[in-house]
C-alpha cells in the first residue's frame, strides 16, 4: 500500500468523507495552526461532521489565528472544540462572530449550571445591577444574545461528552429551560429600564416598579424540557398595587409595553441573531386575546370559556420569570380547574381528536420525517401521557408532575401503566429527543423532520451516538416509531380512560385511601345496582387492601369496573367472580395490565362476569382464558379444520384412550367457555354459535372414538360409527343441549355375536370417557329405533331391516336430521344410503300425513310439563322450535323425494328451500324462522344465565331481565322480552296452523 493510499485511509478512519479535497485543507490547517495534523486527526475523529469541523476551523483561524491556534495546541481543548463545531455549524458560526467567546470552551464542563447560576449571569451580561441604566439597548441585547450562546456552548460541550447522552438528556433539557428563564428575565430587566422614564411608551419609575409582571413558562420550557432551539410558550399576567397607585388596567398597560420590549430583546434582529421566538399565543382567546391580563381576569376567562385543550395546556404551567410570587399564584389558581377537566362531557374523546387533527394537518411529504408530530413521533408519547395523568390526576396528586418522563415514572409507580410500558415509552421518548436536539443543534434552528440526504442522516448517527451509519440510524428509528405508535394506541385509546374520567367521585372513594364510611359506601353500592353491598364492600376489600402493585392497579380500576358490573344483571355474582378470578391470577404478570390497558377487556370481563353464571363457573376453572377478551379475533368460534389439527396432536401425545379423552374434554371445556364469550358479548351469530357448538361436540366424540378404537386394535374386525341426531345431527346446538345420537357397527369378521358384543364395548368406553361433571355431555340415545326400548347398538343390516319392516314414521321423521359424525367412512355413507330410502320416501300416504299430526297433537298435550304454560315453552309451546321443525320435516317427508335441495339436516336450511319452492309463503317462512331463531337464543341465553339447562321462559322478573340482557335488551326489558317472545311465537303459530293441520293438497312443487 502506498503512502498516499494509506493516508486516504487514515482520513476515512477519521470520519472524512470528501477525501479529495480535505487532504489540501489539511494542509492549510497545518500551515495556519503550526500543529502537526497527526496529532489533530483523532480530535476530527470525535466530531459528528469532520468535513464541516475542518471548513469551520480553517475560517476560525483565519478570523482569529492567536486565539484559535492556542485551542488547538491543548489536545483536550481541541477534542472539546472540534466535538462542538463538528456537531453544530450554527455554533461555529458563533464563534466566527465572537471569537472571544471560544474561551468557553477552554474548561471542561463537568456538571450543568444551576438555574440560579444562569439567571445571575445574564443578568450580569446586561449590566442589570441597581443603579447601571447607562447601556444602551441595543448593546443590552447584543450583550445577552451572546452571553446566551456562550452558555449554550458550554451545554452542548457537556451534552456531546456524555458516554450515554440518552441518559443524560433529561440534565440537559432542563438546563436549557433554565437558560432560557434566565434570558427572559435579563430581557426584562432591560425592558423595563426602557419602558422608566419619560416620552412616548414610558412610565414613571414608581409606576413601573409597582407593577406587579409575571412571566409563566408553558409547554417545554414550563416542563425544564426544552430543546436547543425552540418556542419558548409564554401566557403574561398583571397585577397592580392599589397602595402605590397602581390600578389594574394600569398595570396591564405597563406590562405589555415591558412584554413587547422582552420578546424583542428575545429575537428581533440586531447584530447578534435573535435565540428563539417568544410565543404568547397559549393566552386566552389565543391570537385574539389581550396579550397581557390580570390574574383576576385569567381565572374568569378559565372558569367561563376555556376549552379542554386549554386546560391541557396549563399542565406544564410554571413561573419562568418576572415577579414569581405572582406566577405562583396564577398556578396554585388554575391548578384545580386542571385537575378537574377531565371530568367535562366528552373530554377524552376531545383530546384524542385533538392528536389525530395535529396527524391529519402534516403535510403528506413530511409524515414519514416527522420526529415530533408524526405517528411513532414525540407527541404521541406527550399526548398519551398527558391525557393518563388528566383522568388518574382527577383524584390523584401524585401523577401531577409538568415533565413528561417524571409523569410517566409516576403513573408506573401508581399502576396506571405498566412498568414495562413506562421503560419503553421513556427511553424511546429519549432517544426522540436526542435526535431532535442534535437536528437542532447542527443549524441553531428549530426543526424536527428526519434529513433525507444520506449524508445528513450519516452525521446524525456520529452526534447521536446511537449508529454508526445512516442504514443502521434508520432502522432504529423505524422500529422506535412502531413501538411508539403501538403503546399509544393501546393506552391512548383504551375505553378505560373515557370511564375512569366519568366516573364519580363517590365511586372513586369506595377503593380510596380516604373513603367513604362502610354506611356510606354501603348506600352508594345499593345504589349503583349491588343487591348486597355489605358483600360487596368485603370484596372491594379484598381486592384492594394492601399496599402490593396489584392492589394499587385494582384500586384504579374498581371505581369503573363497579359501575360497569352495575351495569349488568347480577353485579353481585360478577363482583364475586372477579374477586375469585384476581386471586387465581392477580400474581400473573399480565392479567391486570391487560384488564388497565387492552382495548375492551376490563369492560368486556364485567360483562361476562355479571351476565352468565355458566361463563364465570367455567372461567374459574380456566382462568387463563381471560386473556382471550384482549382480541377479537380469540374470540370466534375455531374452524373445525383447527378443531381437528388439535385433535390429532392431542392423539399424538397421549397413549390410552383415558389420557386422550381427558384432554379432549378439557379441550371441549375450553372451546365451550370460547363460544359462551362469543355469544355473550354478541361476537358470533346465533348461526355461528349453533354450527361451533356441534363441531366442538363432534370433535371429541371422533377424538375419543379414535383413542378406543385404537387402543382396542379391532378394525380388520369390526367397522363403528356414530350418528349424529337431532339438533346436533341438524348441527343447531345450544348450550345445555344434549347431543342425539345412534350407533352403528358392522361385522367384518362373520361373527356378528362378537360383533355386537365388541361395539357394545365401544358405547360404554364412549360413555364412561366422556363423562364430565364440569361441563356434562350427554349422548343420548333415546331417538334409536323402538326409543328407550331399543338396542343401545345395531349393525347396519339390523337398522336396513327394522326400518324397511317396523319403522313408524317418527322414526323416518327422526332421520331427517341424522348425520354421520365419526367413525368409519365407509360405514356411515352406507347407513346414510339406509336413511335416505327411509326419510325421502317416493311416495307417502296421507294415513302417514296424518300420524305426523296425531303424534304432533299428542306432543302437544301429553309432554307439555304439568303445569307449564304452553305460551312460554320454548321447545314444546306453541310458536317455537317444536312447531317450526315440525312444520318443516312434515314437508321434508312430504318432498325431498322429488326436490333434493330439502335433502338438508338444517332446519333454517329445510325452511328456506321450502319458501323458494312454493310450499309454504315467504311471509310465513319469515315468521316461523324468527320464532325459531328467537327460542333458541332464549333457551341458550336461560343456560348462560343460570348455568341450568330450562325450557320454559322465566316469570320472574329479576331472572327475565338476565336472559333479556344476554339477548342484547338494555336494563330492564324483561316484559319487553316477553311481549316480544309472546308476539313472535303468535305469528308463527298461526303460520303453523294455517299449513300444518288438516292443510289443502299443496301445488305441485316448482323445480330448481
Amino acid at each position: 500500500m502506498t503512502r498516499d493510499q494509506l493516508s486516504l485511509t487514515t482520513l476515512a478512519r477519521s470520519g472524512f468523507v470528501g477525501l479529495s479535497s480535505v487532504r489540501a485543507q489539511l494542509d492549510e490547517l497545518a500551515e495556519l495552526s503550526g500543529q502537526p495534523i497527526e496529532g489533530l486527526l483523532p480530535a476530527f475523529a470525535l466530531a459528528a461532521d469532520p468535513d464541516s469541523a475542518l471548513a469551520c476551523l480553517l475560517t476560525l483561524l483565519r478570523r482569529a489565528p492567536e486565539t484559535t491556534s492556542r485551542f488547538l495546541a491543548r489536545e483536550q481543548d481541541a477534542q472539546r472544540l472540534l466535538r462542538v463545531i463538528g456537531a453544530s455549524e450554527g455554533l461555529a458560526e458563533f464563534f466566527v462572530r465572537q471569537p472571544e467567546e471560544l474561551d468557553s470552551l477552554a474548561e471542561p464542563t463537568e456538571m450543568v449550571p444551576t438555574a440560579d447560576e444562569l439567571r445571575r449571569d445574564l443578568l450580569d451580561a446586561v449590566d442589570a445591577r441597581e443603579g447601571f441604566a447607562e447601556v444602551t439597548e441595543e448593546a443590552a441585547w447584543t450583550a445577552l444574545r451572546i452571553r446566551y450562546r456562550r452558555r449554550l456552548a458550554q451545554l452542548a460541550s457537556f451534552d456531546l461528552e456524555q458516554a450515554d447522552p440518552v441518559d443524560g438528556l433529561d440534565a440537559v433539557a432542563a438546563a436549557l429551560a433554565d437558560l432560557s428563564a434566565a434570558a427572559l428575565e435579563a430581557s426584562l430587566a432591560v425592558a423595563r429600564r426602557q419602558t422608566t422614564g419619560s416620552g412616548p411608551g414610558r412610565y414613571p419609575e414608581a409606576e413601573v416598579r409597582a407593577t406587579k409582571f409575571a412571566v409563566i413558562g408553558m409547554g417545554k420550557a414550563g416542563a425544564r424540557e426544552l430543546n436547543y432551539v425552540s418556542d419558548v410558550d409564554v401566557i403574561f399576567v398583571a397585577d397592580g398595587d392599589e397602595e402605590a397607585g397602581v390600578s389594574s388596567g394600569r398595570a396591564v398597560d405597563i406590562a405589555t409595553r415591558l412584554a413587547v420590549l422582552m420578546m424583542r430583546g428575545i429575537d428581533a434582529p440586531a447584530i447578534e441573531p435573535g435565540l428563539w421566538e417568544v410565543d404568547p399565543n397559549l393566552r386566552p382567546e389565543g391570537k385574539d386575546g389581550a396579550l397581557v391580563r390580570t390574574l383576576d381576569s385569567h381565572i374568569a376567562y378559565y372558569d367561563r370559556w376555556a376549552k379542554g385543550w386549554e386546560f391541557q395546556a396549563l399542565l406544564k404551567a410554571r413561573p419562568l420569570a418576572g415577579d414569581l410570587d405572582l406566577g405562583q399564584r396564577y398556578v396554585d389558581a388554575l391548578s384545580p380547574k386542571v385537575w378537574h377537566s377531565a371530568s367535562r362531557e366528552n373530554f377524552v374523546e376531545s383530546v384524542q381528536r385533538m392528536r389525530e387533527r395535529v396527524t391529519d394537518h402534516i403535510p403528506d411529504d413530511e409524515v414519514e420525517y416527522q420526529l415530533k408530530l408524526g405517528p411513532g413521533g414525540l407527541r404521541d408519547v406527550e399526548f398519551t401521557v398527558q391525557l393518563l395523568q388528566l383522568v388518574h390526576g382527577q383524584t390523584d396528586d401524585r401523577v401531577h408532575q409538568r415533565a413528561t418522563l417524571p409523569a410517566l415514572a409516576a403513573l408506573a409507580s401508581q399502576g396506571y401503566i405498566g412498568r414495562e410500558e413506562s421503560a419503553v415509552f421513556s427511553r424511546d421518548y429519549r432517544t426522540l429527543r436526542l435526535l431532535e436536539h442534535r437536528l437542532q443543534l447542527r443549524h441553531l434552528r428549530r426543526t424536527h423532520l428526519m434529513p433525507r440526504d444520506e449524508g445528513d442522516v450519516r452525521v446524525l448517527a456520529r452526534a447521536s451516538g446511537l449508529a454508526t451509519g445512516a442504514t443502521q440510524l434508520l432502522d432504529a428509528w423505524t422500529a422506535i416509531k412502531h413501538r411508539v405508535r403501538g403503546l399509544h394506541e393501546r393506552l391512548f385509546y383504551r375505553p378505560l380512560l373515557s370511564a375512569v374520567a366519568a366516573t364519580s367521585t363517590e365511586d372513586t372513594k369506595l377503593t380510596g385511601e380516604a373513603g367513604l364510611t362502610s354506611a356510606q359506601a354501603e348506600a352508594r353500592l345499593a345504589a349503583i345496582g349491588f343487591r348486597d353491598p355489605k358483600g360487596a364492600l368485603a370484596h372491594i376489600a379484598a381486592l384492594t387492601g394492601g399496599v402490593s402493585r396489584r392492589a394499587t392497579i385494582q384500586r384504579h380500576l374498581l371505581p369503573v369496573m363497579l359501575q360497569w358490573f352495575a351495569d349488568g344483571a347480577d353485579p353481585d355474582y360478577g363482583l364475586l367472580t372477579f374477586r375469585r378470578l384476581s386471586e387465581d391470577l392477580g400474581s400473573t404478570h399480565w392479567y391486570l395490565r391487560m384488564l388497565r390497558d387492552s382495548t375492551g377487556a376490563a369492560e368486556g370481563l364485567t360483562r361476562v362476569l355479571s351476565g352468565s353464571r355458566f361463563a364465570g363457573e367455567l372461567l374459574g376453572r380456566i382462568p387463563e382464558s381471560v386473556a382471550w377478551l384482549e382480541s377479537e379475533d380469540e374470540l370466534r368460534p375455531r374452524s373445525a379444520e383447527l378443531l381437528r389439527e388439535e385433535t390429532r396432536a392431542i392423539l399424538a401425545r397421549h397413549q390410552t384412550p383415558e389420557a386422550a379423552a381427558a384432554a379432549l374434554m378439557a379441550a371441549r371445556r375450553r372451546e365451550v367457555l370460547r363460544l359462551a364469550f362469543s355469544g355473550i358479548l354478541g361476537i358470533a351469530t346465533i348461526d355461528e354459535l349453533a354450527a361451533g357448538l356441534s363441531a366442538v361436540t363432534e370433535n371429541v366424540i371422533v377424538g375419543v372414538l379414535e383413542a378406543i378404537r385404537a387402543a382396542r386394535g379391532d378394525r380388520d374386525r369390526l367397522e363403528f360409527a356414530v350418528i349424529g341426531m337431532g339438533r346436533f345431527g341438524g348441527q343447531e346446538l345450544g348450550f345445555g343441549s344434549d347431543a342425539d345420537v345412534m350407533y352403528v357397527f358392522r361385522d367384518l369378521a362373520d361373527d356378528p355375536d362378537a360383533a355386537h358384543k365388541a361395539a357394545l364395548a365401544i358405547v360404554a368406553d364412549l360413555n364412561r370417557l366422556t363423562e364430565d361433571n364440569r361441563l356434562p355431555l350427554d349422548l343420548d340415545i333415546g331417538l334409536r329405533p323402538e326409543g328407550k326400548n331399543g338396542q343401545p347398538v345395531r349393525s347396519l343390516e339390523s337398522y336396513r331391516a327394522y326400518y324397511k319392516r317396523w319403522s313408524l314414521t317418527w322414526e323416518a321423521q327422526a332421520l331427517l336430521r341424522a348425520r354421520g359424525v365419526a367413525g368409519d367412512a365407509a360405514l356411515l355413507a352406507d347407513f346414510e344410503e339406509v336413511a335416505d330410502e327411509v326419510r325421502y320416501p317416493a311416495n307417502i300416504s296421507d294415513q302417514a300425513v296424518r300420524e305426523v299430526r296425531r303424534i304432533k297433537a299428542r306432543v302437544e298435550n301429553e309432554r307439555l310439563p304439568q303445569g307449564a304454560d304452553p305460551t312460554r315453552h320454548l321447545k314444546l309451546g306453541r310458536g317455537s322450535l317444536s312447531d317450526v321443525e315440525w312444520f318443516v320435516q312434515l314437508i321434508q317427508l312430504q318432498h325431498a323425494a322429488a326436490v333434493p335441495s330439502l335433502r338438508t339436516t338444517s332446519t333454517l336450511e329445510a325452511l328456506a328451500e321450502a319458501a323458494a319452492h312454493g310450499f309454504v309463503t315467504d311471509e310465513d317462512a319469515a315468521k316461523l324462522r324468527d320464532a325459531w331463531i328467537f327460542a333458541s337464543r332464549a333457551r341458550s341465553a336461560m343456560t348462560l344465565w343460570t348455568n341450568k339447562t330450562a325450557d320454559v321462559l322465566p316469570s320472574d322478573r329479576v331472572q327475565l331481565d338476565g336472559v333479556a340482557r344476554l339477548l342484547e335488551y338494555p336494563p330492564g326489558s324483561a316484559s319487553q322480552l316477553e311481549q316480544d317472545y309472546l308476539a313472535v311465537t303468535r305469528r308463527a303459530r298461526a303460520a303453523f296452523e294455517r299449513s300444518f293441520y288438516g292443510a289443502p293438497e299443496r301445488s305441485t312443487p316448482t323445480t330448481a
